[in-house]
């Protein structure tokens, strides 16, 4: 077979370094970005921001010339000994604001990073102030690592006491012994088996002669369940008590708290920075960037001029850094450009949610963005990751704005985002002693003309973290 040359037309997509790189910019963050920023001014001589070239020194006036005399000259320096502040001693005496203290070896204010502590942080500190025998402090350091964030113990008093041995020997009412005191540590009712001993140990720490104590703990103990599902008055008849020291009882048991560790830290706050501002002015909403998602960078002209004046291989070195200079300039504004274009089109869409609150948040999807600003979807697919737009609602991930349809009895459609704003208002104004369960929400948003499945409103349910109607059940 010998060998022939054939001509073939086709279409191929190929990334070239620039797109690579205009691709890679658009999907950070604006914390990465200014990374980025950072890294590249390091690297690229050819790259400097506005605030960072140095102007030229001023001519000097005419006191200042040969000229100047030496009266003129006393009277400038007796000027600015007057313009100078006055030194307060007690600024910097110790445990003032802005004493060397709080200073580094350059003279700039150490800022202390605010460090989170943890439920079992905050009991093992109080732990270190009790006196204890060894033993017990070993009991005590393996109860307090087996509970979990809401503070109720992970694992039993057998699994506990397995888990010690051979280093400690204890029993089982030594174990319990140790419980009971670390069940009195700040907060109270905090390494609890169950709700019921939570609940006893809070009240517990009441005056034994206030009114209604003795009744909450008979409830605590044994008809919490009860008290539920039948509401204080039924109880009361049943166990025989009036309805006034009834309703003091229950009072007692509703200002307990259930979860005592759920009140103490346990992850660090994150913070975000906004990509873009959306403010309504004389009645039109106006979208505008944040500073920094269009960053300043500018040639460095200086090393630009040696370009033409350098040997041949430091020319091509400075060539180079030229062009990868000038891309990422051009880049930087794309990317600002493409973020701008996009959280314009989702004010345009989503003005209803801006004036009127989540419930009216209408469907959008990324084609559709797309499809308006004539980009591929991939595009706004990156853009409105770890993008954040602030209004006056408050600030949201571009994500946010996006959501699936679904029909409702008029033919039309509303967003999912919408029907869980909906869900959500229904739970909260439900009555806590009968609260409503996934098909009676299905039956009201019918009523309001929104057609979803049991299945549906559940799955709402779960993703903004609301109980079943079982778990919602409060005390009357």
């Amino acid at each position: 077979m010998k060998p022939t040359l054939q001509l073939k037309l086709g279409q191929s997509l190929t990334l070239t370094p620039q797109l690579r790189q205009a691709i890679r910019l658009l999907q950070l963050s604006s914390i990465e970005l200014e990374t980025e920023l950072n890294e590249a001014l390091e690297s690229n001589p050819l790259l400097e921001r506005p605030e960072d070239v140095i102007p030229e020194p001023e001519a000097p006036s005419a006191q200042e010339g040969p000229d100047a005399t030496p009266a003129d000259t006393k009277q400038e320096a007796e000027a600015e000994f007057e313009a100078e502040p006055e030194w307060d001693l007690d600024d910097y005496m110790p445990g003032s604001g802005s004493g060397s203290g709080d200073r580094d070896d350059d003279g700039e204010r150490e800022v202390a990073g605010a460090v989170t502590e943890d439920l079992q942080d905050h009991l093992l500190w109080q732990l270190n102030l009790t006196p204890m025998s060894a033993s017990d402090r070993a009991i005590a350091v393996a109860l307090i690592e087996a509970i979990g964030d809401d503070g109720y113990l992970s694992e039993t008093i057998e699994a506990i006491r397995d888990g010690l041995r051979p280093d400690v020997d204890a029993d089982i009412e030594e174990i319990e012994a140790v419980l009971h005191r670390l069940q009195r540590f700040d907060p109270v009712g905090a390494c609890s088996r169950n709700l019921s001993e939570c609940l006893l140990v809070q009240l517990s720490e009441f005056d034994r002669d206030l009114d209604g104590l003795a009744l909450a703990k008979r409830i605590v103990q044994g008809h919490l369940e009860v008290l539920a599902k039948i509401g204080p008055e039924r109880l009361a008849a049943q166990l025989g008590v009036g309805t006034d020291e009834m309703t003091e009882a229950v009072a007692l048991v509703r200002s307990l708290d259930p979860r005592p560790g759920a009140h103490i830290a346990t992850q660090s706050t994150e913070y975000v920075t906004p990509d873009a501002y959306a403010l309504r002015h004389n009645g039109v909403w106006r979208v505008s960037l944040a500073p920094g998602c269009r960053p300043q960078l500018s040639i460095n002209r200086h090393y630009e001029s040696l370009i033409a004046r350098a040997g041949k291989g430091d020319a091509a070195y400075l060539r180079g850094q030229l062009q990868e200079a000038r891309w990422l300039i051009k880049s930087l504004s794309t990317r600002a450009d493409t973020v701008l274009r996009v959280a314009q089109c989702i004010v345009r869409h989503q003005t209803g949610f801006l004036e009127h609150g989540p419930e009216a948040m209408r469907p959008l999807v990324l084609r559709e963005v797309a499809d308006e600003l004539e980009l591929h979807e991939s595009t706004i697919s990156r853009v409105t990751t770890r993008k954040y737009l602030h209004t006056p609602r408050g600030t949201f991930e571009f994500k946010h704005f996006f959501s699936s349809s679904l029909a409702t009895a008029d033919g039309g459609s509303a967003s999912s985002t919408a029907i869980q704003a909906m869900i959500k208002r229904l739970v909260d104004q439900e009555d806590p002693r009968k609260p409503l369960s996934d098909a009676k929400l299905a039956n009201d948003l019918k009523g309001e003309g929104i057609t979803v499945a049991r299945r549906t409103v559940a799955k709402y349910r779960e993703a903004m973290n609301i109980p079943s109607s079982n778990e919602r059940q409060r005390l009357g």
